[in-house]
């Protein structure tokens, strides 16, 4: 449990940074923070002067006590050495190690300085992060955004920056209440050639594992169904196994109930992405579900994890550490006042052929053109990070 001044400090501190209190402006008496958390006056000053070494508030004798902006010199606001903040949902797991990797070469380039926080998905230590990104004085930032489908009650940080004049832009994902740049991998027409690479190899009964506090899974969904559509093939919700970031440690025993009800009935899965997908093939094997002769199964993201494992999944690419570099790249552009800058750019994925997918019927398969052989590098023509305008990827998903 925090001690009670602690929790005066962190919320007036919050309050500050939030834009909640604007510089200059006066904040509640001593008087009225002692009824407010019920704690004594030798509390709430404890706090005020925590937060006055801190730069954050200045008191005046026989007036009051002040919102101040100091903090932002007594970190690494008025430095010559640039620092750009970096916040990912995760940090040392599955493609997050190669975005990362990519924005700090860039970085380095340019003798930037890289401040890094993770949020686990979770609202709160998103906060936490941005909190922190305030505080120091970050000259940038770039975001990965956290549930990114679910309404964010962190928006007022992040207008707190636009107000700031601090750029920022977000990979993977972005906040649909926001005008705020990006770098996404399009992930509608992820999804969409995975389900047609099924519906080619005689597919008909396919089903998809979904995660749906997050942007990605909502458009991937849509891929699926995009696929569904055209090839007139019906969509059964109960082909349909979702997810949250709570309820992922329980995909297994989930999997194991999904995969048993529908054993007679579906051939192909969709899969969130490559973790996903291999965990499918884990509870195949406890289910004496062969793979691909059973079921057959397209993860995405062309993950190291897919790289690695006993089975070689189908998949298809993401930009990974290309994303991390031009998010890195946009920034430092920014700082230096170039103008013209792309503010939404999509990369198109490229379906890469593993062991993991079956083919069904005798008659020739319609050629799919995105198709990435395992022993061939990227096709010239279409390489993993090709970029399309934000209309044609706007068009897809009917915006």
């Amino acid at each position: 449990m925090k001690p009670k001044y602690q929790v005066i400090l962190e919320d007036i501190k919050s309050n500050i940074l939030s834009g909640a209190y604007s510089v200059g402006e006066q904040i509640p008496t001593e008087s009225a923070l002692q009824d407010m958390y019920k704690v004594s006056r030798q509390t709430v000053r404890k706090a005020i002067l925590e937060l006055s070494n801190e730069g954050f508030l200045r008191s005046e004798k026989g007036s009051g006590t002040y919102v101040s902006n100091q903090f932002r010199s007594k970190t690494g606001g008025n430095s010559n050495n640039k620092t750009i903040g970096v916040i990912t949902t995760y940090i040392s797991d599955y493609i997050f190690p190669s975005i990362i990797r990519g924005i700090e070469a860039r970085l380095n380039e340019d003798n930037y300085s890289l401040l890094l926080a993770s949020t686990n998905n979770d609202v709160a230590q998103e906060k936490k992060a941005l909190e922190m990104m305030l505080s120091f004085g970050v000259d940038g930032l770039i975001i990965e955004p956290t549930k990114s489908n679910l309404y964010n009650p962190n928006i007022a940080y992040y207008l707190t920056f636009k107000e700031q004049d601090v750029p920022f832009i977000m990979i993977n994902a972005y906040y649909e209440e926001l005008e705020v740049p990006f770098f996404c991998l399009d992930d509608v027409q992820s999804s969409y050639l995975a389900t047609k690479e099924l519906i080619a190899n005689g597919h008909t009964q396919i089903g998809i594992i979904a995660k749906m506090d997050d942007l990605q899974g909502k458009y991937r969904m849509k891929g699926y169904i995009k696929a569904l559509g055209e090839a007139k093939l019906r969509f059964h919700p109960e082909q349909v196994l979702s997810f949250y970031t709570e309820t992922k440690q329980d995909l297994s025993t989930n999997l194991k109930e999904f995969l048993t009800e529908q054993r007679e009935d579906m051939t192909a899965i969709v899969c969130y992405n490559d973790e996903v997908g291999l965990e499918v093939v884990h509870v195949c094997r406890q289910l004496d579900i062969s793979v691909p002769e059973d079921l057959s199964i397209i993860g995405q993201d062309n993950s190291y994890i897919s790289k690695n494992a006993n089975i070689k999944l189908t998949t298809l690419t993401h930009p990974q550490e290309q994303m991390g570099r031009d998010a890195a790249d946009w920034v430092i552009k920014k700082l230096q006042g170039k103008k013209d800058l792309s503010n939404n750019t999509y990369y198109q994925p490229v379906l890469i052929e593993g062991e993991t997918v079956k083919k069904i019927w005798d008659s020739p398969a319609p050629s799919n053109p995105c198709i990435m052989q395992p022993s061939q590098p990227h096709p010239s023509k279409s390489p993993p990070s090709v970029e399309h305008s934000e209309d044609d990827a706007q068009l897809e998903r009917g915006e």
